[in-house]
């Protein structure tokens, strides 16, 4: 199975890239599944229903959210009305919404998709992910061919381990939520392909995406004088591309993915 993940969408400029270039990555790259982590997509903070179902509609099979999953009030409705979209698993038990789906790809073939939040640095104290991501892949893990899992955190470290404790067992394990892509691509000894961070779908002449003027004064000052507001301009397609067995679930194959924008440009 060969498997598109895309990194957080950082606001217009990530969502028009999303739009305008996915279609023509499913075909040329020949997709089965794509999973878009969306949780910026709606001005830095969030996701509307209206931008959700556009990146459906553009190609992507499943969106993840974050800690940001319910920044845009009207997600708290539309993720019960669209399957398709995952929060964390380790959210609160009465949030709305779930963190974890069996989905099929257009052969038929399923693909077990879970995100959980990190713990470490993280604003708040989030339910233990390594035991949510342990009871998905005993409870859904066999349904599938493929199992991918997202892992929404700060730490490096945090995601190191989350491959490692899932390697054998997931077909990918990726992490999202740092806005900058790291060069650790890699197929763990077991058959898992990890990538620590797959970056962000936005313009990276930014402050992780945001225009520079704002961050910037608070960074050489230590004061506030405006809001963050999403960079514009072209943005980069950033994530990984992992070909996969179906007989094993194991990973085959592993690529880093920066397409258009500023980055030095990669793929399959």
């Amino acid at each position: 199975m060969k498997i598109l993940f895309l990194g957080d969408v950082m606001g217009r400029a990530g969502r028009a890239a999303v739009t305008e270039r996915l279609a023509a990555l499913r075909a040329d790259w020949g997709l089965d599944f794509v999973v878009i982590n969306g949780e910026n997509a709606s001005n830095g903070a969030g996701l509307t229903a209206r931008h959700a179902q556009a990146m459906l509609d553009a190609g992507a099979d499943v969106i993840t959210l974050g800690d940001h999953a319910f920044d845009q009030k009207e997600m708290l409705q539309f993720i019960d009305e669209e399957p398709r979209i995952l929060r964390p698993m380790n959210f609160a038990k009465q949030a709305p919404g779930r963190g974890a789906g069996l989905f099929s790809d257009r052969r038929g073939r399923k693909v077990l998709v879970a995100q959980v939040l990190g713990q470490v640095f993280m604003k708040r104290a989030y339910d233990d992910p390594f035991s949510a991501v342990d009871d998905v892949l005993r409870r859904l893990g066999g349904q599938a061919q493929a199992r991918l899992i997202d892992v929404h955190c700060e730490a490096t470290s945090e995601k190191m381990g989350m491959g490692h404790f899932c390697d054998g067992r997931a077909s990918l394990v990726v992490g999202t939520h740092t806005h900058v892509p790291t060069g650790d691509a890699q197929i763990l000894p077991g058959g898992t392909a990890f990538l620590s961070d797959a970056g962000m779908c936005g313009d990276y002449n930014s402050v992780i995406g945001m225009e520079k003027a704002e961050p910037m004064r608070r960074f050489v000052t230590g004061m506030a004088k405006a809001r963050f507001t999403p960079a514009l301009g072209e943005a980069t397609l950033s994530g990984v591309y992992v070909e996969t067995d179906d007989r094993t679930g194991k990973a085959t194959r592993i690529c880093m993915v920066r397409q258009g924008g500023r980055l030095e440009q990669s793929g399959p």
